[in-house]
């Protein structure tokens, strides 16, 4: 019972929230030194990413994306849970993520640059 009342909480609190705050951190504008947005229709969203060495992106969301390695780099990405994984990217790496949340830290020699093609719903 506990854990419905809980449930119910959440939910109700979420549903109160202006709809900027409910919404998922758009990178774009938690960091637009580092996310460039080269198109945005009603499909997708094209982002242009630039991490320099050491450099590391604010917490933000992403909806299904595809990722495509223009640099060799070394990223180490930190999920909203705490877990990590280090991606190594080669020029032509292409790689599918599923909905997440996260942070994105450059932790190799040279800038990372990568295109993110975001999917949007199709439209009805």
């Amino acid at each position: 019972m506990r854990k419905i009342h809980l449930l119910v909480s959440a939910v109700l609190f979420f549903a109160t929230l202006p709809a900027p705050l409910a919404r998922a951190q758009d990178p774009v504008k938690l960091d637009p030194q580092f996310y460039k947005v080269l198109l945005d229709n009603d499909r997708v969203r094209v982002l242009d990413v630039r991490l320099g060495p050491g450099e590391k992106s604010a917490q933000h969301s992403h909806p299904g994306y595809v990722t495509y390695a223009l640099t060799e780099s070394k990223v180490k990405i930190t999920l909203a849970d705490g877990r990590t994984e280090v991606i190594d990217s080669k020029p032509g790496k292409a790689l599918w993520h599923d909905p997440v949340t996260l942070t994105v830290e450059n932790i190799g020699p040279t800038e990372s640059h990568i295109l993110e093609i975001e999917l949007k719903e199709p439209p009805k």
